[in-house]
């Protein structure tokens, strides 16, 4: 990516293999550090343990040792499942997490690919998840699995429409789907005459940012919309016949998912790889300096570690909704509010253009 970005004359296949190499840096390596700082520490914290403490020092290599004990399990097929579909399910929900990642920006150059419908991309192969979890609940040929498997697509077709509609509100201000453009519109733009913090869209897309990470995470099914899983009813849902390396794919999907989510959010929400005008100011450099390739994805990991903050204490915090609870919630309350929400951006849009 950035790489690519320093010698543009590189031949294809070789720009290829470097983007490739840096996607599965950007979806691996932060699904790593935020498994470790939230799940193994923030939460032991907020519950008063330590948490993994015996693998490496402070418990630093316990992600290695989860994952070291995940591969060394049995691969097991049920006797009655399809071994096909059921083998595949995990690489459908994970390839859905890397065509997620490769429209995110990391800085004026430092992008996969740049399109002109980012955002329209982004919110398509996000739904691809959804067929994988099908696959996994059906082809398990269990009860719970397919249990499971159906909460699941019902409530991530439920979430989705929400989710899309959380972000019209901020292409409607942007005037654009692509997410460059979304996070130039935000550096350049100015509150009330005042454009030292430029125009970051939480700050008027604060009803859609809400909307977004509610239904972001129902689309993880993470506490309180863990329906699809539910320990205490259905085992592991979708996932309760899967062992050893793609129960891990599961696992990898979901949280690498959560971060990839959170890179989106910082894009639509918070300015992406920017930062605010003042800081050009002091640099002296305009949006576009060069060498916001290099300083842009740090700038993003930031954002993403806070927002993924609030999807991990929100997760151990909440009780969880019922099937009927979490449905209601997305149909009368969700939809209806990021409507308003449309409608209001609308008018304000062109009374102010």
């Amino acid at each position: 990516m950035m790489l690519a970005w320093i010698w543009s004359d590189w031949p294809w296949t070789l720009d290829t293999v470097v983007r490739l190499i840096f996607a599965i840096v950007v979806v691996l390596l932060p699904a790593g550090v935020t498994v470790y700082l939230y799940l193994f520490k923030m939460v032991s914290f907020m519950q008063s343990r330590l948490g993994p403490m015996e693998a490496g020092p402070y418990g630093s290599m316990q992600l290695l040792a989860e994952v070291g004990k995940n591969l060394q399990k049995e691969d097991i097929f049920p006797a009655k499942a399809d071994r096909t579909i059921f083998a595949l399910a995990p690489y459908v929900v994970l390839m859905s997490t890397f065509l997620l990642a490769v429209v995110i920006p990391f800085g004026p150059q430092a992008t996969f690919v740049n399109l002109d419908t980012g955002v329209f991309f982004a919110l398509a192969v996000s739904s691809v998840s959804v067929v994988g979890v099908i696959m996994a609940g059906w082809a398990s040929a269990s009860k719970y699995s397919l249990l499971g498997g159906l909460r699941a697509a019902g409530q991530l077709i439920a979430y989705e429409l929400p989710l899309i509609l959380a972000v019209v509100g901020v292409v409607i201000q942007a005037g654009t789907l692509n997410l460059q453009g979304i996070v130039t519109a935000q550096t350049q733009g100015e509150i009330f005459g005042f454009g030292g913090l430029g125009h970051p869209f939480i700050l008027t897309q604060f009803i859609g940012f809400f909307i977004f990470l509610v239904a972001v995470q129902a689309e993880l099914t993470q506490v309180p919309f863990d329906m699809p899983i539910a320990e205490s009813e259905l085992v592991s849902g979708y996932m309760t016949e899967y062992s050893g390396f793609r129960f891990l794919m599961f696992f990898i999907a979901e949280f690498a998912t959560a971060n990839i989510f959170a890179f989106l959010g910082a894009t639509l929400f918070l300015g992406g790889w920017q930062v605010p005008p003042f800081v050009h100011d002091l640099l002296g450099v305009d949006a576009n300096w060069q060498y916001f390739n290099l300083i842009g994805p740090g700038v993003m990991l930031f954002k993403m570690l806070v927002l993924t903050f609030v999807v991990y204490w929100v997760r151990f915090t909440f009780p969880r909704f019922r099937e009927d609870q979490l449905q209601k919630f997305a149909w009368k309350f969700l939809i209806p509010l990021s409507l308003v929400n449309i409608a209001i951006t609308g008018v304000l849009k062109v009374a102010f253009s």
